[in-house]
């Protein structure tokens, strides 16, 4: 289960709004083996795509360097889909390189009838996807 504060859970999803109808990406990261995410980094997606994301390599190399001073780890990885629903695609599944970390998606198209965004968690591990719960609080 992805237990996330209530004002992160804001940030991803007004990142994903604003980047729209690119997609957002980034990285919520934590102390090393808390499992609590902390400190958001939303990145530039360097592709400036509304069907993929990525990471630019400076922004990503700077990121490890930063996390690693901090003795932090990347908790949630995420970004948005803007014509899809928040659910890992094959492209996603094969570069998810994190097996310890929650992939976030958000989706900013309105694909279930439910509004205009859908946020969900999903563990990916050698391929296999998981779908989590998860619980907002507003504080740890």
């Amino acid at each position: 289960m992805l237990t996330i504060t209530q004002e992160l859970y804001d940030r991803i999803v007004a990142h994903a709004r604003a980047d729209h109808p690119d997609e957002a990406c980034g990285v919520v990261a934590g102390p090393v083996g808390s499992g609590r995410p902390e400190r958001f980094i939303p990145m530039l997606n360097a592709a400036r795509s509304p069907t993929f994301y990525e990471f630019d390599s400076k922004d990503l190399l700077k990121l490890y360097r930063e996390m690693d001073d901090n003795d932090e780890e990347p908790v949630i990885v995420y970004h948005s889909h803007t014509a899809t629903e928040a659910h890992p695609s094959r492209t996603d599944i094969t570069l998810a390189s994190e097996p310890g970390a929650h992939y976030v998606l958000v989706s900013t198209a309105d694909t279930d009838g439910l509004g205009d965004f859908q946020f969900r968690s999903f563990r990916i591990v050698d391929g296999e996807v998981t779908e989590e719960e998860i619980k907002v609080v507003e504080a740890y």
